[in-house]
């Protein structure tokens, strides 16, 4: 007989969302239900069929990075890396006194450096090859965002980044718990950045028609499950959360925001772009998960669903809870906070998993808004409108990425 596995706790988290520049901030105004859209002002869209995005406002390293250190990091880096102090403030972590060796980092991006390369290729086109930067490489892949928090602290465990597109964030938090459960580390900061709101990032998503143009009120553009949604509406942040074992947090005292019991991830091998239009892939990673969990059907009340608000993906997400749940799908509720947020990319599921796990310690479900007309065939109770006060004693997350990765997570109550 298998000896039980060690049960892993999420113990603190860090955000920087379109809604908020701090975990308090941004469920704040996502229990509020405010839209973090408006047009963009990362550069001229003035040419573009989509003119508006999620961004990250008033965004600031001061009292983490130095202006030196925050030139030779890309945007998403400085995002992830801001994200992981709060993070670690919010964990009550003393660094000092725990083995850093003990301590990993794995934080995915679904595209990277976007902005630096942009950038670095305009100073080739423009002045030639001796005008890019020796930093470009090491500011624009991917793995930087983990290399550069783990640097930032000190930290000399597991250290790597998940890239799946859309769910790079969640798949990097399913791989910590793995890790954690395996007795490879005590604690891993594991989550997802992104910051692609540039003029090819734009371009290429609007040129694939998958963003909204609802240029003349974008704030409302972002609408999963509404009959009238036409695309995604991009955005950009982090989302990271402290990963701990059972023993570690009990050993210093920590007080668990909730659990991370299970991780299911699939594969649709069905198209570069599109879901498998039956769901499948979607409904294996649920199972998977559930599965992992131990959790019977009728305990979960809560999916924070992919929802992106996508004309193809919504109904077939829904179709994919139908098929894994039943009866129960009726009586769950199935929120997309994409609605408020933008859609994070591979930063998506590290925010997501933020906020399924304050619903579930805060007793509150944030809401889906602008859905006032429901596809007939998106026909759950999306928690419309408003938040709703209620006590969820387990919850699922879900991130669908390009490519047909797919991935979920299921997180309960502490306990």
């Amino acid at each position: 007989m298998s000896e039980p596995r060690e049960r892993v706790f999420i113990t603190g988290a860090g955000v920087l969302s379109p809604v908020g520049n701090s975990v308090e901030e941004s469920w704040k105004n996502l229990v509020a239900g405010v839209s973090g859209a408006g047009p963009i002002t990362r550069f001229d869209a003035t040419d573009y069929e989509t003119r508006f995005a999620c961004e990250v406002k008033d965004f600031s390293t001061e009292g983490v990075l130095d202006r030196k250190e925050a030139k030779r990091m890309d945007r998403f880096v400085q995002f992830a890396v801001v994200a992981s102090h709060e993070a670690v403030r919010n964990a009550a972590l003393d660094l000092q006194s725990l083995d850093l060796e003990r301590i990993g980092v794995i934080i995915g991006s679904g595209i990277g450096g976007m902005e630096t390369f942009e950038e670095q290729h305009r100073n080739l086109i423009e002045k030639g090859h001796r005008r890019v930067s020796p930093f470009f490489i090491p500011m624009m892949i991917s793995d930087m965002a983990a290399g550069q928090v783990s640097i930032s602290f000190g930290l000399k465990g597991p250290n790597f980044a998940t890239v799946s597109a859309c769910a790079s964030g969640a798949h990097a938090i399913g791989e910590a718990l793995r890790l954690l459960r395996a007795g490879d580390a005590d604690v891993i900061l594991a989550g997802g950045a992104e910051a692609t709101i540039t003029p090819m990032a734009v371009a290429g998503f609007g040129n694939m028609r998958a963003l909204s143009t609802r240029n003349d009120d974008p704030t409302r553009a972002s609408r999963p499950f509404d009959r009238s949604r036409d695309g995604f509406v991009v955005g950009e942040g982090a989302g990271v959360v402290v990963l701990e074992t059972e023993s570690h947090a009990r050993r210093r005292g920590a007080k668990p925001i909730c659990e991370l019991v299970g991780y299911g991830a699939s594969g649709d091998a069905y198209h570069m772009t599109s879901p498998s239009v039956d769901g499948n892939g979607a409904a294996r990673a649920m199972r998977r998960a559930l599965e992992d969990s131990g959790l019977p059907l009728d305990r979960i009340g809560y999916i924070n669903a992919h929802g992106t608000s996508t004309p193809a993906g919504d109904p077939i997400e829904v179709k994919a809870v139908k098929t894994v749940f039943g009866d129960h799908a009726k009586r769950l509720m199935m929120g997309s906070t994409k609605s408020m947020t933008g859609h994070l990319l591979g930063a998506a599921g590290g925010l997501e998993a933020v906020i399924t796990a304050l619903a579930l310690a805060r007793g509150v479900v944030p809401p889906t808004i602008h859905l006032e007309e429901s596809d007939p065939e998106c026909d759950l109770d999306f928690v419309a409108g408003s938040a709703r006060q209620i006590q969820v004693q387990a919850a699922l997350s879900n991130s669908f990425g390009f490519g047909g990765h797919n991935v979920t997570l299921a997180m309960q109550v502490a306990g």
